[in-house]
């Protein structure tokens, strides 16, 4: 479906900025304005459980003339990534509660935050402008 392939782009673009932007300083541009609606706590929740399932319909819906799931592989990865990758920030800045699954994702993920956020970018780009291309 046309809506979830534009849905995907969208937000895989945006959650992979708003991972790149988490500490940026301010420059004085036009998007300090996006910049700091973006480190908005519930924004981010929202935007990372959006993302996140969004990522996961891409895989079941599938666009007229494309392979199922492996023509959408890339995209809804990266989108599941991202989203997760907010929602894992959102619940370690909001909880106490600490155990080896959520050290061994912090260290996986968030650690890493800035390169899943620069490839979501790459990939929601990529799969904007390649449409219909296996893997993209």
């Amino acid at each position: 479906m046309i809506q979830f392939y534009a849905l995907s782009v969208f937000l895989t673009i945006l959650a992979g900025y708003a991972l790149v932007s988490r500490d940026a300083p301010s420059r004085g541009t036009a998007t300090d304005g996006i910049r700091s609606f973006l480190s908005d706590r519930i924004v981010r929740l929202i935007l990372g459980i959006m993302s996140t399932s969004v990522g996961f319909f891409k895989l079941l819906a599938v666009m007229r003339g494309d392979i199922p799931v492996v023509g959408d592989l890339l995209p809804a990865a990266a989108g599941m990534a991202s989203g997760f990758t907010l929602l894992l920030e959102f619940y370690r800045d909001s909880s106490e509660v600490k155990s080896e699954l959520v050290a061994r994702l912090e260290g996986l993920l968030l650690d890493r935050s800035r390169i899943i956020g620069v490839a979501a970018m790459v990939t929601g780009f990529v799969h904007f402008l390649f449409a219909q291309v296996i893997f993209l």
